[in-house]
């Protein structure tokens, strides 16, 4: 093989045109450049291969509910228990048997790209899906912990199928019309509760841009309702907004 441009062979990488036959010749080829492209390939391919081993790995939970004879397996989690202001927002996933999407993980752990285009690939791969939002008013009426149990029910009656069984993330639902279990760290554990943290994590963060949009002084679009510094001193200065949370201590401190 004549030895074909430092550009050339970048592309051919990116093109994924680098059979073994040619990836042996590039190895032969003493330039710096070409070196640092097959450093680089073959750094991308151990991130490829790991991506793919922790899938399967997140995928054991969902297994074993299939090897014991359930097929609709949904993933149950929540978003917004923590904040200030702002829902509470559960969704329940139900994924097909073959879904793949390497680098699924807790959303938390996700940029916000990533959420977005994740959130766009399992709305159009799921079986089914739903989305469940509590307002920081009945928040205040049943405190935060009644309120996420009570979104979660809300987000899998929501799915246009019934599942067999259920996977949670921490939290354990009664009367449910299925078996179920509760995982703790579940949205790093199983790839159905990662997927419902995706969708319940985005659908809040959209809502909470809106808010944003009428009550820009507390950088709602930053914090996300969170207690930041910069959120409590707008607290102090302008008093809760009608989508703050009263039955929580800090935004008690402000109000009494």
């Amino acid at each position: 093989m004549g030895k074909k441009s430092i550009a050339v062979i970048r592309q051919l990488f990116i093109d994924e045109k680098v059979d073994e036959a040619m990836m042996e010749e590039l190895k032969k080829d003493d330039r710096k450049g070409v070196q640092l492209l097959i450093a680089k390939h073959e750094k991308e391919k151990l991130k490829l291969k790991k991506l793919a081993a922790d899938f399967v790995e997140m995928q054991r939970f969902e297994n074993e509910a299939r090897r014991n004879g359930y097929h609709y397996i949904a993933g149950v989690d929540e978003a917004g228990r923590g904040p200030l202001a702002g829902p509470v927002v559960a969704a329940a996933v139900i994924l097909p048997v073959d879904f793949t999407l390497l680098g699924l993980n807790d959303s938390k752990q996700l940029t916000e790209k990533q959420r977005e285009g994740f959130f766009e690939i399992i709305k159009e791969k799921a079986i089914s899906w739903g989305v469940s939002i509590i307002s920081n008013e009945q928040i205040d009426q049943m405190n935060i912990l009644e309120a996420t149990k009570l979104a979660m029910h809300d987000a899998i009656l929501d799915l246009t199928i019934r599942p067999d069984h259920v996977l949670i993330d921490a939290v354990r639902l009664n009367g449910l019309e299925c078996s179920s279990q509760a995982l703790i760290k579940g949205d790093a554990n199983s790839v159905s509760i990662a997927a419902a943290s995706i969708i319940a994590k985005v659908t809040r963060d959209r809502l909470m841009k809106e808010i944003h949009k009428q009550y820009p002084m507390y950088d709602f679009i930053a914090n996300m309702g969170y207690g930041t510094k910069k959120h409590m001193e707008s607290l102090k200065e302008y008093g809760a907004s009608p989508y703050h949370r009263k039955s929580f201590a800090p935004v008690q401190k402000v109000l009494f």
